[in-house]
């Protein structure tokens, strides 16, 4: 027989979804070489709690930036009131914004005071997602994410990084990076990662 819920029992509306809950990567898999995890972010989950709405992506294409001697990167300047959160601890979120308008989102690798970070280029929708999120500027508006969320630790509940619950196969190709013509010889080093065969990275 069906319990009565009482007066006081608090129920859920029919409408409301209840946040699936992921496996959220340690931080020790970021406190690794840049280049390694950039390979390894391809296929987990991008998870963005706002309010009670939970938006999720499959990670499907990155770039690798591996500190102050890689020209392409934003740390070849020099620590800067920018780059801070880039010389920060691993697993955290450097943002920043281009063309005055759009956000772009980089996860902070290796150890503290290093500088490296990985460009999160595009995303495969899983839940929520009405917007295109194949290019950095566009994941980032179709995920919700700004400059409120710079230096944000990914190993918090509202914005994180997560295993799937299947792990599919799939080859990666490498190819050099996108829009980094003035970096010389570092333009054309094979740093950009995705998913072979994948129809929704920026590029092919």
């Amino acid at each position: 027989m069906a319990r009565e819920l009482s007066p006081t029992t608090p129920s859920v509306p029919p409408t409301a979804a209840r946040p699936r809950r992921y496996r959220k990567l340690p931080r020790r898999f970021y406190a690794r070489d840049t280049r390694q995890v950039a390979r390894e972010l391809l296929g987990k989950l991008l998870v963005h709690q706002v309010g009670d709405l939970q938006r999720v992506g499959r990670i499907v294409e990155v770039e690798a930036y591996l500190g102050p001697d890689d020209l392409a990167a934003h740390t070849s300047r020099g620590r800067t009131a920018r780059t801070r959160a880039m010389f920060g601890p691993p697993g955290h979120v450097y943002v920043y914004l281009i063309y005055g308008m759009h956000h772009c989102m980089n996860v902070v690798t290796e150890p503290e005071g290093t500088g490296t970070a990985v460009l999160l280029r595009a995303l495969e929708p899983v839940a929520n997602l009405s917007l295109s999120a194949s290019g950095p500027g566009r994941l980032c508006k179709a995920m919700d994410i700004d400059l409120s969320l710079y230096g944000h630790d990914l190993l918090s509940d509202t914005l994180y990084i997560a295993r799937p619950p299947t792990q599919v196969p799939f080859s990666i190709v490498a190819r050099p990076r996108i829009g980094v013509d003035y970096a010389g010889e570092w333009a054309t080093r094979p740093l950009r990662f995705y998913i072979e065969g994948n129809r929704f990275i920026s590029k092919k």
